[in-house]
């Protein structure tokens, strides 16, 4: 088959790429894996809930593509319920907190922990829940260190659920949060721990079982899937408690826990990408963390303040802080050169508000509206790096200069 590089070389008809594209955190390009399944899954159009011989045949897909991802998250195999699709990595966030919380509300108290610094899909639904008069603690992550002393202090009171992502999806801080939720777990087994790993997925090793979640939240199109396509692990212990009502409900499809036609095209590319992804998984790490450093080392030598988290990071992400040049002013001056960024969650880009993630990580409002994210993936190369500091140096004598000289 070749290296992970070479197949995905393949991308876009083999015509060259426009852009140098380093907003990898947003989405990401589909890989050939995934286009060959969903162009195969195109004639196997019967619905995968008929008997007949053409629904059958897609239900047999679906649960191919089920598998797939399965094993790509360490799962040896799965249970009726155990990985459910969903349209997106939000839609799965949704379902496990508010399916958790409304179904366990009755029997645990009404304490629930996340962290400071969560990805929309999750903050948003905590203040849903603080409205209904559920109590939320913010566990602070400055300097990209979850602070687990606070964390394991706020477990002192019956908590209903935990809810924190593995990796920050705007500095790249890998969260410890293996100790919370075994620690939780510890306290009381009743407490529902959840992680959002959609930016962990395949850049980080991790198991649910590893982390003691009993609910993870992945998404497609952020390891060269397609878009419209996420998937919920629940924990066979969750399964047999009940511990989790369906979000959507309808037609009883993904066992009764998300109902809705399956998107059968979508769900196969998810599985071909995961697939491909965890047969390259350390090849793919390697890659991005060799850019990573060098990418940082360059930022360092030009004189750009970089993010960095002061413990674990993760392989494809830097954020960087200008000298006074907002973000979306650099951002265009990059895009009008083909180079691709972003300043920011792609997810909250357009709200206008600074970014939450790099108040809590520690920066000022200032230095926040001044920031950018580069975010890698393994077909990247030195060359589109050099593009990019090549756009930064030139943006900032121009803009400064500009600034400075209006």
């Amino acid at each position: 088959m070749g290296s992970l590089k070479e197949q995905m070389s393949r991308m876009g008809g083999g015509q060259p790429r426009p852009w140098v594209y380093l907003d990898n955190s947003a989405t990401t390009a589909l890989c050939p894996a995934a286009r060959e399944a969903m162009e195969r899954a195109m004639d196997a159009y019967g619905n995968p809930s008929s008997l007949h011989g053409m629904g059958q045949e897609a239900h047999r897909l679906v649960s191919r593509a089920r598998d797939q991802v399965a094993l790509a998250l360490g799962l040896r195999s799965t249970r009726p319920g155990e990985l459910i699709f969903t349209a997106s990595g939000t839609e799965a966030s949704n379902t496990a907190i508010l399916g958790g919380v409304y179904a366990k509300a009755h029997r645990v108290g009404r304490r629930i922990i996340t962290t400071d610094c969560e990805h929309p899909s999750v903050e948003e639904t905590m203040k849903r829940l603080e409205a209904d008069g559920f109590e939320v603690v913010r566990i602070p992550t400055r300097g990209g260190v979850l602070d687990t002393e606070a964390a394991l202090a706020a477990l002192e009171v019956p908590t209903l659920l935990v809810s924190m992502m593995l990796v920050n999806n705007e500095t790249g801080a890998v969260f410890d949060v293996a100790t919370v939720f075994k620690a939780a777990k510890a306290r009381n087994p009743a407490t529902l721990t959840h992680c959002d790993a959609v930016q962990g997925f395949l850049k980080v090793l991790f198991t649910p079982a590893g982390i003691g979640a009993d609910m993870v939240t992945v998404s497609g199109h952020k390891v060269h899937g397609p878009k419209g396509v996420g998937a919920l692990y629940i924990s066979p212990a969750l399964l047999q408690a009940r511990a989790v009502r369906p979000y959507l409900i309808g037609g009883g499809q993904e066992d009764g826990l998300r109902s809705g036609t399956e998107n059968t095209v979508g769900i196969c590319g998810f599985g071909a990408a995961a697939a491909q992804g965890a047969a390259h998984r350390q090849e793919s790490i390697a890659c991005m963390t060799g850019l990573r450093n060098d990418l940082t080392d360059r930022l360092v030598r030009m004189g750009v303040q970089v993010n960095l988290p002061r413990g674990a990071r993760a392989p494809h992400i830097v954020n960087l802080t200008l000298p006074g040049i907002k973000s979306q002013t650099m951002l265009n001056f990059l895009s009008e050169r083909g180079v691709c960024v972003s300043s920011g969650s792609a997810c909250s880009s357009h709200g206008g508000h600074t970014s939450r993630s790099l108040l809590a990580f520690g920066l000022t409002a200032g230095e926040a509206d001044c920031s950018l994210r580069v975010s890698l993936c393994e077909t990247n190369t030195p060359s589109d790096l050099d593009a990019l500091c090549r756009g930064l140096e030139e943006g900032l004598e121009r803009l400064v200069r500009i600034k400075r000289d209006p």
